[in-house]
């Protein structure tokens, strides 16, 4: 078994499949009931995903998990501060336009 990767914005666990348009797409490592793509493999191992409609529901040797765009815990920013000597741009541009 493939060690999973991890992401590399929030180091959650990640498996890459492939979709039926030949894109790679992250999901969560665990299965999920409540998410919407259909996770199966391959007779080469492949992992692949799709999204299971009316027509194609889930088959049983699909599992769903999340896609990890949806739950991937991004760090908070840290808060910038302004610079001595520095213009910021965007408040000149408003004031010239008119706007507040």
């Amino acid at each position: 078994m493939p060690q999973p990767s991890y992401c590399r914005v929030c180091g959650a666990p990640i498996r890459w499949t492939l979709t039926k348009a030949h894109k790679r797409l992250a999901v969560d490592l665990e299965p999920d009931p409540s998410g919407n793509t259909a996770v199966s493999r391959n007779g080469l191992g492949t992992w692949l995903s799709r999204r299971p409609t009316e027509e194609d529901p889930v088959a049983p040797y699909e599992k769903l998990h999340k896609p990890h765009a949806a739950t991937c815990q991004r760090p908070e920013p840290e808060p910038t501060t302004r610079r001595l000597g520095v213009a910021n741009l965007a408040d000149a541009r408003r004031r010239r336009n008119g706007r507040p």
